[in-house]
């Protein structure tokens, strides 16, 4: 049996966050790490430093918001950005938000879900559709029964304990009911929250901390909007799963940090 790490990081820029990712890459040696919010053309992406410290990459951007990358220690197999149902592409940025490859026969899917910004503003309506053309992808390519994993920031916290406020948190559009029941309905799919599994009801568990917050991570002022997600049969192989909230802590972090899972595959 081998170890399968995967972990999952919102940069907030990748090139502003190179040289963290770079010392991560080195001393967590993951298998797989999933970036989101690279915010970089893909002629501009940094790929020659990633490739120089041993590690595969693919990627798919656009010029200062979105995008999403792969980097792996391994050559990724099925690569596939965006979605295929020939919908809407709302903001352009359908392929940079969605990025799926096979790595040790695990199907990888690494997303980016639209914010939303307001409840009331068709930028939530878009997220919503968003996460149901998710579900219907999966339904037309994969079966629950597959060694699959779903992860990035899906911006969507799940449960009262994810969220530092949940009473005057409730109808953000991170938080708010109708998010929480589009991302409920990919789950009944046929997926298990990792790293629930292995913390079960644990509260101020979070991987997001707000730039505009004084001493948010002190003061416990976050939100768990970034997930791993495995299919039952992928799930039953984890053997652990983390918040790496020590990196928040380093010099000119993103307001991210890194989700990590391990399974034994």
């Amino acid at each position: 049996m081998s170890n399968f790490k995967i972990a999952t990081f919102n940069a907030n820029s990748i090139r502003s966050r190179l040289d963290q990712i770079l010392d991560w890459l080195d001393r967590e040696q993951p298998d797989v790490l999933c970036v989101q919010e690279t915010k970089v053309q893909d002629k501009d992406f940094p790929a020659q430093p990633i490739e120089e410290a041993g590690y595969h990459v693919i990627f798919r951007g656009q010029k200062a918001y979105s995008g999403v990358a792969i980097l792996s220690q391994t050559a990724p197999a099925d690569i596939v950005a965006g979605f295929d149902d020939e919908a809407e592409n709302d903001d352009g940025a359908d392929a940079p938000r969605l990025l799926r490859a096979v790595y040790h026969g695990v199907t990888v899917v690494n997303s980016y879900v639209p914010q939303g910004r307001e409840p009331e503003s068709e930028h939530f309506q878009y997220k919503l559709r968003w996460l149901a053309r998710l579900r219907a992808l999966l339904e037309r390519h994969y079966s629950p029964d597959d060694l699959l994993v779903w992860v990035g920031d899906l911006n969507v916290a799940p449960e009262d304990i994810d969220v530092y406020d949940p009473k005057g948190l409730r109808y953000h559009v991170d938080f708010h009911p109708d998010a929480q029941a589009a991302l409920e309905a990919i789950r009944q799919w046929g997926f298990v929250d990792v790293f629930r599994l292995h913390h079960p009801g644990e509260p101020q568990q979070f991987s997001y901390f707000d730039y505009r917050a004084n001493n948010p991570i002190e003061r416990g002022i976050g939100w768990r909007i970034d997930h791993i997600w495995a299919t039952a049969p992928l799930a039953a192989k984890s053997t652990r799963a983390w918040i790496d909230v020590e990196a928040r802590k380093a010099a000119r972090p993103s307001d991210h940090t890194f989700v990590v899972a391990e399974f034994g595959l």
